[in-house]
């Protein structure tokens, strides 16, 4: 399939490691330029060494901003005029009982997973839309749905981020510009890997057996009953961004191993 991405330029938030990196080194794969983003130099040039090194072809530079800021969005807005591609990737997560989670800390999850997002959309989709052409995808998550009873505060961020981008991509519609939102489920990445490396640890199990016990206890309904790779995530992130998907906008595209049992 075509996907008719060469040549256009993108930026994903938070795109040094996990599912942002995987959707930055798909889109690279298939000609675009992009640019990558991260809290810190080291963490941005290792990445962009671990792209190149993966697609030596890649078209890629990096920014060292914390982009949940207005001040770090303002460094890559002025290093970024304009974009054809807009992946809103950056977020964060953790576990913590509903009780203990106090007002700073529900204001945190919602400042970074959620106005970061409505802040790089605000800035970059009116460009798409003079131009005619466009792609805007937020990464949710199927908490979205399933609130995880372990982390609420995460799952109503990722609930809200389905309610800003359908709003997004109706109040573009007809511009040639289109946003969604991507719904993982349980995910291969390096950072959740070494936290169930932890835990597997303090138990004294296997890893497997934590990730065995994750799918059994608190994600039953999984139809692939096994963690997806962050590759497999960003192969339909990539596709929500090309050309190919100009028929899909205010949807939300689950690839959650069919975690989510209802039809929608």
């Amino acid at each position: 399939m075509e996907l008719g991405l060469g040549g256009k330029h993108a930026l994903v938030t938070g795109s040094t490691a996990g599912i942002g990196y995987a959707i930055a080194k798909g889109l690279a794969a298939e000609g675009t330029h992009v640019v990558l983003t991260g809290r810190t130099q080291t963490g941005v040039d290792a990445a962009l060494k671990r792209l190149r090194d993966s697609v030596p072809e890649a078209k890629v530079t990096g920014i060292a901003a914390d982009c949940a800021t207005t001040e770090g969005a303002a460094v890559v807005f002025q290093r970024v005029p304009e974009l054809d591609v807009l992946v809103n990737n950056l977020g964060i997560y953790g576990r913590k009982p509903a009780f203990e989670i106090d007002d700073g800390e529900w204001r945190r999850f919602f400042e970074v997973n959620v106005m970061s997002g409505i802040r790089f959309t605000r800035r970059y989709a009116p460009g798409m839309a003079k131009r005619g052409w466009g792609r805007v995808l937020f990464v949710s998550s199927e908490s979205a749905l399933n609130i995880p009873p372990e982390m609420i505060h995460y799952g109503m961020t990722k609930t809200a981020q389905l309610s800003v981008s359908h709003g997004f991509a109706m109040e573009l519609a007809g511009t040639g510009v289109t946003v969604n939102a991507l719904l993982p489920g349980p995910t291969h990445t390096e950072n959740t890997d070494r936290l169930r490396a932890g835990r597997a640890k303090a138990a004294g199990v296997t890893v497997a057996e934590i990730e065995a016990a994750f799918l059994r206890d608190h994600r039953p309904t999984s139809l692939i009953r096994r963690f997806t790779s962050a590759d497999e995530v960003a192969a339909l992130g990539v596709y929500l961004c090309s050309e190919a998907a100009s028929g899909t906008s205010g949807a939300a595209m689950r690839v959650d191993g069919g975690v989510v049992n209802q039809i929608m």
